[in-house]
């Protein structure tokens, strides 16, 4: 019965230590790309973040967009053609709260 009892408990014991390490990555693969947890702003919401966006970067193409970031209610990623970004911060009613540049794609 003793030895019963300590596979058994083997058992359980590697049950508990595989799944906190398949939770681990899980946590790890989650925090490592926020992205796939961004909620894309939508309809005519799109429509002013962009414009407010684009007018306060002077140009560029809008490459990512976020409702409810940690820094703002919007946030809205501009790309410019020499491939250098910047991250606009909108409040709810689409004004400018602040802006971070990415900086320039470098690959020379």
């Amino acid at each position: 019965m003793h030895r019963f009892i300590t596979r058994k408990a083997a058992v359980i014991a590697a049950l508990v230590v595989g799944i906190g390490a398949a939770g681990a990555g899980t946590a790890v693969a989650a925090g490592g790309d926020d992205d796939a947890t961004d909620t894309p702003i939508t309809g005519a919401a799109l429509d002013q973040a962009k414009a407010a966006a684009l007018a306060h970067a002077g140009g560029g193409k809008v490459t990512g967009t976020e409702v409810g970031d940690e820094e703002s209610y919007y946030e809205v990623e501009v790309t410019f053609a020499d491939g250098s970004q910047v991250d606009v911060q909108l409040d709810k009613s689409f004004g400018v709260v602040g802006s971070e540049s990415d900086g320039q794609n470098d690959e020379s």
